[in-house]
């Protein structure tokens, strides 16, 4: 099998040994999760987490894009938040990226995130 590495400089680096996305020749795109870096700046895009949510999922679209598709192609997401108290503002955001159907999703609270982000957000679209 042909795994493709995605990367794009509209979103961040990967900061540690893991692509933006994993290409699987005629299956799938697996974007590694995104933290709300906005690739401009190298810097969190704010500190709440409506703009946190949006940031990530701007990453998202702008791998999905260098991978040759979009926001339609996801079919799994998987959101990471550091308080569980803020799904309904995360969840909020979250819905203006995607119609339906919408993607299943898994979304839970973790102890941390890499750079003591709120979110982080990671998918899989089909190709």
């Amino acid at each position: 099998m042909n795994n493709t590495a995605i990367a794009t400089t509209n979103a961040p680096s990967a900061i540690g040994p893991y692509s933006q996305a994993i290409k699987a020749e005629g299956v799938s795109i697996n974007v590694s999760g995104q933290i709300p870096i906005d690739p401009a700046t190298g810097e969190f895009a704010g500190s709440d987490i409506k703009t946190q949510t949006a940031q990530c999922l701007k990453n998202i679209q702008a791998i999905l894009t260098e991978a040759g598709t979009d926001m339609s192609a996801v079919v799994e997401t998987t959101v990471m938040l550091t308080d569980i108290a803020d799904f309904a503002d995360m969840n909020e955001v979250y819905a203006t990226f995607f119609n339906e159907p919408y993607p299943a999703r898994a979304a839970f609270q973790v102890a941390a995130l890499p750079k003591g982000a709120s979110v982080e957000i990671k998918c899989v679209a089909r190709v």
